[in-house]
């Protein structure tokens, strides 16, 4: 069940909440008993404790309570345009992004983009990418060289959850696999 509604949350906070008739703030705020409610539209019964030990169980902690225990958003892999409040932070020299084979030769003529998303995600280790990229097929791993660009000025930000945002990662300042 939990997995269930987990998918149902990143769906309707990170991408479709119009699907359900749901309403985000600039934030990417919602209201939990709004939620509740609406979802009752896709045939998903939710309450409160269930949305909290989604929250609570999730090892990927994708989504977050306000400070009054009454919103919910996503932590990052929007693709409806919110504004997280996030503010640009130095990372740390090196960061990685997993992927599978089959994209390879877009990544090394175009860098990495954030495609459907607002950004691009990066991972603080190794392992953290392996897990992210074999959902999709066989992994690769790419390094990425953040500490470069952030001295040439591009900006990162940290999610709630410890993902690396940026908005583009040019093919130059990417470590491939031959």
């Amino acid at each position: 069940m939990s997995e269930k509604v987990s998918k149902f949350l990143s769906y309707v906070l990170r991408h479709c909440p119009d699907d359900i008739g749901l309403t985000l703030d600039s934030k990417g705020w919602a209201s939990i008993a709004d939620l509740i409610e609406r979802s009752k539209t896709a045939s998903i019964q939710l309450s409160e404790d269930i949305i909290r030990e989604v929250i609570r169980s999730s090892d990927k902690q994708r989504f977050s309570l306000s400070d009054d225990g009454k919103r919910i958003r996503a932590n990052q892999g929007h693709s409806v345009n919110v504004d997280l409040g996030l503010e640009p932070k130095q990372p740390p020299e090196i960061l990685f992004h997993g992927t599978t084979t089959r994209f390879l030769d877009m990544i090394r003529s175009e860098g990495l983009k954030p495609m459907s998303r607002q950004h691009v995600h990066l991972s603080p280790d190794e392992i953290t990418a392996k897990a992210v990229g074999q959902r999709h097929g066989k992994v690769v791993i790419i390094r990425v060289r953040s500490g470069e660009m952030w001295r040439s000025g591009i900006r990162f930000y940290l999610s709630a959850n410890g993902v690396w945002l940026t908005e583009r990662v040019a093919a130059g300042f990417l470590e491939l696999p031959d």
